[in-house]
């Protein structure tokens, strides 16, 4: 694991590094992180550790318990296809109902937000392709003037993101796809075709869910060997 450079914010520093950590499957669910262990492994005291936990916690990373270290949270198969479902819904639903609202501006932010995803597949930076993923996301729903419908996405994502980074090993194997696929909904939006983006969604997020199946069934072959 990473040591932390003195230079900037420390919780900041060593939030990325068992985030990533988490990402890559160098730690697992159900492994405890003791505050003396991990704090020395990272070169910084007590405090800042604790304030990473937290932060860890609030993105459903780990599990904090009372008098005991927290542990890397787990997320089962049947939760994260219950999310992809509702999440499945809503997005298809939302993008009939703000192709139209999408301006050029937003426009041109979601193809920096492709530029920015396909540099951190090259570069191997997993974590943050994952967050620019939830970003595109997010940033599609962000102009639907249903408030309900923006807090119930965001959520979705977030405990998306949680399921995919405990199940690491489905990101370096979905990430090119998954943004090849972006760009193909871009495309439609640029045509101002709700039909085909609605279709493109479609396809994005049926294949999400395959790729999510795949990994997990060739983890319980592995796991049953």
């Amino acid at each position: 694991m990473k040591k932390i450079n003195k230079s900037s914010r420390l919780s900041d520093q060593a939030f990325e590094i068992l985030k990533e950590s988490i990402l890559v499957g160098e730690l697992k669910g159900g492994d405890p992180l003791p505050e003396e262990k991990y704090s020395k492994q990272l070169g910084i005291s007590r405090t800042p550790f604790r304030d990473t936990l937290t932060r860890l916690a609030s993105e459903g990373l780990i599990i904090q318990r009372n008098g005991a270290p927290a542990v890397v949270a787990d997320f089962t198969k049947e939760m994260s296809l219950e999310h992809m479902e509702l999440r499945n819904i809503l997005e298809v639903y939302n993008i009939e109902k703000v192709l139209l609202k999408i301006d050029s501006k937003m426009l041109e932010s979601l193809k920096k937000n492709l530029e920015m995803q396909e540099r951190a597949i090259e570069e191997n930076r997993y974590s943050e392709f994952m967050q620019l993923d939830k970003e595109f996301h997010l940033s599609l729903v962000s102009i639907n003037a249903n408030n309900e419908i923006k807090k119930i996405v965001q959520r979705v994502n977030d405990d998306l993101s949680r399921a995919f980074l405990i199940l690491s090993k489905t990101v370096p194997q979905s990430a090119q796809e998954a943004q090849e696929e972006h760009g193909e909904i871009i495309k439609a939006i640029e045509m101002r075709d709700t039909v085909l983006a609605k279709n493109k969604m479609i396809v994005h997020l049926n294949n999400v869910e395959k790729r999510f199946l795949n990994y997990y069934q060739a983890k319980e072959d592995e796991d049953s060997n």
